[in-house]
């Protein structure tokens, strides 16, 4: 059984991977920024549960139609979604070092929650069949940075292009003093509850299993 992930992400990448799992990544091409301006538009905000939900879905709907190395899609397809909750305020991306720096500040030695979103499609057979989905949450703490810590770890441009400014598995590891919940999911996909997922689809996750240990 083939896992399709709807998503260029190396730490989700890297993730299933050490869970002994190569999938077949096709980047989804969704306008996350419009597709949530349109949506709020007509609903409202988007709580962080609604909102990594919503893009989730959206990512794994938009490679449906794929066909990687002139194959159509045969097995199950993962879209991700994450956001870091914290203050009232969600945090995607920060993508300029000014506004990673100004959340470091904000966050510095407080307690968030990095939510992520799972959307999985049962597409064996070259034909859609099913699809569940549900967030998953974890809480993590942050250790007291100095503003020299701060900057360095600005400058290395990793923040840049995470959730929250920050990583658990990388060289944010030694910023973050607990987890509460799955640590996968801060990395960027709860493997416990994709678990979970595969099976309500009536699959079994060792089946996804293709790479040596």
């Amino acid at each position: 059984m083939r896992l399709y992930l709807a998503s260029t992400s190396p730490a989700r990448l890297q993730l299933l991977r050490q869970a002994g799992i190569e999938p077949v990544t096709i980047s989804p091409g969704v306008d996350e920024d419009a597709l949530v301006a349109a949506h709020e538009a007509e609903h409202g905000p988007l709580a962080a549960p609604e909102l990594v939900q919503l893009l989730a879905q959206a990512k794994a709907e938009a490679i449906l139609g794929a066909t990687p190395g002139g194959e159509p899609i045969d097995g199950l397809v993962l879209g991700g979604d994450s956001a870091f909750a914290i203050g009232g305020a969600i945090h995607g991306k920060p993508h300029r070092p000014e506004v990673a720096r100004e959340r470091w500040t904000a966050q510095n030695g407080r307690t968030g929650e990095l939510w992520s979103g799972h959307w999985l499609i049962d597409h064996r057979g070259g034909t859609p069949r099913a699809a569940v989905g549900r967030p998953a949450v974890a809480s993590v703490s942050f250790a007291e940075l100095d503003a020299a810590e701060v900057d360095a770890y600005v400058a290395t441009g990793e923040p840049l292009a995470v959730a929250g400014a920050f990583t658990v598995d990388s060289l944010g590891g030694p910023f973050i003093r607990r987890i509460e919940g799955d640590p996968s999911t801060v990395v960027g996909l709860s493997l416990s509850t994709l678990r979970e997922l595969v099976r309500e689809l009536g699959g079994e996750w060792t089946a996804l299993w293709n790479r040596a240990a």
